[in-house]
């Protein structure tokens, strides 16, 4: 049995932009995942919400995945793979960072990955980056993502690059979904379904 960590934000937590609520464990992407890949893999969800690549909020705190990466490895250890899809919550204003410089960021987080030996006899698990489709009608949100809509159109180019740069496998999430005009950052029901599968496909052509 593989075994396959998700690490990333309110996305990943399966936030529901219709109620503010959690969808439920089948309804996240995370849990089409799970099944689309079936009895032969394990799936294990590490979604936090306002989690960042590696900065420190000064608002919400707790929120630095650079922070939380290694211990969450080492408690669940070892994995075949892990998926790592984060960057929309450093595009909040407060930070001030370029969508390149998240990219940047993220990299980090796929070198901890690969510099680890959190896998299989001590090897290092296969880090699969993936890209966060662009915001959408931003609403209750506009101020504080004030700017990071074009930002944000600009990921899954820096986010390809800095995959092939490192040697990662990839995944740009905006050919498969978008996000919800309900609130500009979330993703619906469905999009979950579409996010789930295409990973499911992607990790089953990385196993062959």
């Amino acid at each position: 049995m593989k075994t396959i960590l998700c690490f990333g934000d309110s996305n990943t937590w399966g936030y529901n932009p219709e109620n503010r609520q959690r969808f439920g464990p089948e309804e996240r992407w995370t849990g089409i995942l799970r099944n689309s890949l079936g009895e032969d893999y394990r799936v294990i969800e590490e979604g936090l919400n306002g989690r960042t690549t590696l900065w420190d909020d000064p608002i919400e705190g707790f929120k630095n995945g650079l922070d939380y990466l290694m211990p969450c490895l080492e408690s669940h250890k070892p994995f075949d793979l892990i998926t790592i899809m984060l960057g929309t919550n450093d595009l909040k204003c407060r930070f001030s960072v370029s969508a390149f410089d998240i990219a940047e960021s993220v990299g980090v987080l796929v070198r901890q990955v690969q510099q680890s030996q959190a896998g299989p006899q001590e090897n290092a698990p296969i880090p699969l980056l993936i890209a966060p489709p662009p915001l959408a009608k931003l609403k209750e949100f506009e101020e504080m993502f004030k700017g990071g809509s074009e930002k944000s159109q600009l990921f899954g180019k820096y986010y390809r690059k800095k995959a092939l740069e490192m040697g990662c496998q990839f995944l740009d999430a905006a050919e498969y979904i978008q996000s919800s005009d309900l609130d500009g950052i979330h993703f619906e029901r469905e999009e979950h379904r579409k996010l789930g599968e295409a990973v499911g496909k992607k990790i089953k052509q990385i196993f062959l």
